[in-house]
């Protein structure tokens, strides 16, 4: 089966100290459980490879071992965006309607627009 990849996007304007993208607390915690649900219902389908989220783009390190002998390591973020990738999900799914409702499903579960994008076969 195909994979893909659903990233969930931050914006920083949004992003709270204690809660991050979430105004509150309880919507933090109700997320966090909508997500767990839906975690759940990919394994129990069979759609679930791997998850995750991200901490802040400011605590990133930039690697690059195209300039030398030795890699340069700075500080992140990579770039100043208006946006950054705050999780994501790897999905087995049929073809692209599947994966499609699977990412409405991911977005409806944790309160942010994603992006989905095939991987190269």
């Amino acid at each position: 089966m195909p994979e893909y990849l659903i990233s969930v996007w931050h914006s920083p304007g949004v992003q709270h100290r204690e809660t991050g993208p979430y105004a509150s607390e309880e919507q933090m915690q109700a997320a966090f459980q909508a997500v767990g649900e839906f975690n759940e219902a990919l394994r129990a389908k069979g759609a679930w490879v791997y998850a995750g989220g991200l901490v802040a783009p400011e605590e990133s390190v930039v690697v690059d071992g195209t300039r030398g002998a030795e890699p340069v390591i700075t500080d992140g973020p990579f770039t100043q965006a208006q946006q950054h990738m705050g999780g994501f999900w790897v999905v087995d799914a049929a073809g692209p309607e599947q994966a499609e409702d699977l990412a409405a499903r991911a977005s409806k579960a944790c309160g942010n627009k994603v992006e989905l994008r095939p991987f190269q076969t």
